[in-house]
Order: C-alpha cells, then sequence, then structure tokens
C-alpha cells in the first residue's frame, strides 16, 4: 500500500509542477525562443542590476533560447518522471525502487540543467540556472526524493517562468 501511495504521489507532483510551473500562461513555455518578453525583475537580494543596461541582442537571444531549453527539459523529465509512476504500479515497486527511479531522474535533469547553464551569456540567468541545478541535485540526494518532488521541485518551475527572462 505504502509503494501505491509513494507513486502515486510522484505522478501528482510532476503533473501538479507541470501544470503550476512551467505552463502556468501559456504564453511563456509555448513562446519560440526570442520572443519572451517580462517587466523587470525586482530583486530582495545583492547588487541592483544597471537601470540602463539592456541585454544585447545576442545576449537576449540566447537568454530566451537557454530558459526555453530549461523548461523543455524539466518539463520532459516531469513527464518521465510521471510516466515511471505509473509503470511503478503496474510492477509493484517498493517505495525505495520508486526513490531510486526519481534520483535517478533528477541526476540526470541536474546535469542537463548544468549544462544549459554554462551556455548562458547573461550572468543573472546564469546563476539562476546554476542554483535551479543546485536544488534538482539537492533533490537526487534527499533520501526521500520523492517527497522532495512535492515540498521543493513544485516551487522551480514558477520561479524560472518568473525569472529566467530577457
Amino acid at each position: 500500500m505504502s509503494g501505491t501511495t509513494a507513486i502515486r504521489a510522484a505522478a501528482l507532483v510532476t503533473m501538479t509542477a507541470l501544470a503550476a510551473g512551467c505552463q502556468s500562461s501559456g504564453e511563456d513555455s509555448a513562446a519560440p525562443a526570442g520572443t519572451r518578453t517580462a517587466p523587470p525583475a525586482a530583486s530582495s537580494a545583492g547588487p541592483e542590476p544597471s537601470a540602463t543596461a539592456s541585454p544585447s541582442p545576442p545576449t537576449a537571444a540566447n537568454t530566451a533560447a537557454v530558459c526555453a531549453a530549461v523548461d523543455k527539459l524539466i518539463i520532459t523529465k516531469s513527464k518521465e518522471i510521471a510516466a515511471d509512476s505509473a509503470a511503478a504500479t503496474r510492477r509493484d515497486l517498493t517505495p525505495e525502487q520508486v526513490n531510486a527511479q526519481v534520483t535517478g531522474h533528477l541526476a540526470d535533469l541536474a546535469d542537463d540543467v548544468r549544462g544549459q547553464a554554462a551556455k548562458a551569456r547573461d550572468p543573472e540567468i546564469k546563476a539562476l540556472i546554476t542554483d535551479t541545478a543546485r536544488r534538482i541535485d539537492a533533490g537526487a540526494k534527499s533520501a526521500t526524493p520523492v517527497k522532495w518532488l512535492g515540498s521543493t521541485f513544485v516551487d522551480i518551475p514558477p520561479r524560472l517562468t518568473r525569472e529566467c527572462r530577457v
């Protein structure tokens, strides 16, 4: 019973993350690269960004491409986690086995997101994507990654939607 509950929880969490974050407004995740626009982001900590400086067209295009790639990675991996969780119920996997699957998915996702951070030209976007990879790594290293999905992962897509913009 507890294995089935953990599996269902993993599937529910990943689907909730998809619905709440990456696809929250429809326009952000569906927009082609280079078409994102957003109001200036407010920063609660750290140095103030230059009010007059705007990213160069190549940097803006790079930011849009990196942000879109990260969105796609998170959506794709979330779908994989949900599909594996559904399959796990048919195979009667234990909670430990489900956690091992989720750990593997999260470790792969963190590596892929880190790869996108390396491509980012804008230092603020690079820091945001690097922090996202760090957070996902923490989930992969968690003793209960399925729980981590529900407590922390669900906050990542909305944050990216808000902050990963040109």
